[in-house]
């Protein structure tokens, strides 16, 4: 089951923050189909925030067809966001799990971290765009 961790400093709403990671639970197959949530009062009382915050984002998940409420029961997940690729995932977060470790090593902050792993997948992606735009070019 997920547990829920919110970032105090960061400047996504709440209940946003649970989205995303219900999302990103999803994408990595931590959470698939028939999977059920935790029920809002028990995030509302381990986050210390308004049970409405976990309505609406569950709410936004449903919207999103990701989840179902079945009302008295919980709310469940009704659909993955995992691609293909996740078979390959295991493999790809050993490597990740290794190189965080020798970024803490270097004396890397979690800030840091983020930091250049954001920085360095913006300049991928935009070289990415860049080659297939030569490429169409040609």
């Amino acid at each position: 089951m997920i547990e829920f961790v919110l970032d105090s400093r960061s400047k996504v709403n709440t209940y946003m923050q649970l989205v995303q990671q219900v999302r990103q639970a999803l994408r990595v197959g931590l959470l698939v189909p028939g999977d059920q949530l935790p029920k809002v009062r028990e995030v509302a009382q381990s986050l210390a925030i308004n049970p409405n915050t976990v309505l609406k984002a569950y709410r936004e998940l449903e919207i999103e067809g990701l989840v179902a409420g079945r009302p008295g029961v919980g709310t469940f997940v009704e659909r993955t966001l995992a691609g293909a690729s996740l078979p390959n995932q295991a493999e790809l977060r050993e490597d990740l799990e290794a190189w965080l470790a020798r970024a803490r090593a270097a004396g890397l902050t979690p800030e840091d971290v983020t930091a250049l792993v954001e920085t360095t997948l913006r300049a991928a992606l935009a070289d990415d765009t860049s080659q297939r735009e030569t490429a169409r070019a040609e």
